[in-house]
């Protein structure tokens, strides 16, 4: 952790935090947050009215899910979902984006998102570019992420490329130092990653995924990836500009 963690970096800020899917949740980030005095709200996609909490969150913390951002058609609720989104973006106010997080902001911002050729489900390394190497993702270097998602996006207009894969050359983003996107799963927490292999086990089945291998990863990677996703998001921000 940083000097800034123990100084309760967020102490009296209201953190607002978007939830697709029940079981995915803030995770090993949790624990972070809390250490620094934040204020911590789950809200609800699809249940509850998201735009006041969009437009007044400290910080926006918008997390993952099994639809796609081009659903909205099936899922209205992304329509409203998106607009809010993009005017918190338009205002700069720090925001962060995991998996479909991430391609809501990609989107918001006026990218395509888009279905991809091949699922990417497992953990492996990620390759940084020259800018990600500068970034809060540099405490990632070397440590196999989760990536779990069959979507992508094209890179939004004057956002800076950090981090990319063999499947996927877009897997993070940020734009200025407010705005951070991850394709992957930084926040994944090992004690309960059951969760996950027990509610996806539809699209696991359906991609050949072989889960007691996926679940073994889990065990191998998991610690590991906690404690680099807390420092990941301490530096991070320890950077906001606060509004």
């Amino acid at each position: 952790m940083t000097a800034q963690t123990s100084s309760r970096l967020l102490e009296g800020k209201h953190v607002v935090v978007v939830q697709h899917l029940a079981f995915e949740d803030l995770g090993s980030f949790a624990s972070l947050l809390d250490l620094m005095g934040a204020h911590v709200h789950y809200r609800q996609a699809g249940v509850d009215i998201l735009d006041r909490d969009i437009a007044t969150a400290d910080l926006l913390i918008v997390l993952g899910g099994p639809i796609g951002v081009y659903e909205d058609l099936a899922y209205p609720f992304l329509t409203d979902e998106l607009a809010a989104l993009k005017g918190r973006l338009q205002r700069d106010a720090p925001t962060l984006g995991v998996c479909l997080g991430a391609q809501l902001i990609a989107k918001a911002l006026d990218a395509r998102v888009y279905p991809g050729a091949h699922k990417e489900i497992g953990w492996g390394e990620l390759t940084l570019t020259g800018a990600g190497v500068q970034s809060p993702l540099r405490q990632l270097a070397h440590t196999p992420v989760l990536h779990w998602h069959g979507d992508t996006f094209d890179l939004p207009a004057g956002a800076a490329l950090l981090a990319s894969t063999d499947l996927y050359p877009n897997q993070a983003f940020s734009v200025g130092s407010n705005v951070l996107a991850l394709q992957f799963h930084p926040e994944a927490e090992t004690a309960r990653f059951e969760r996950w292999l027990i509610g996806h086990t539809c699209e696991l089945g359906k991609a050949g995924i072989d889960i007691p291998a996926l679940r073994a990863d889990n065990l191998r990677h998991g610690r590991a990836l906690e404690q680099a996703g807390k420092r990941m998001l301490s530096d991070w921000l320890d950077g906001v500009r606060w509004q």
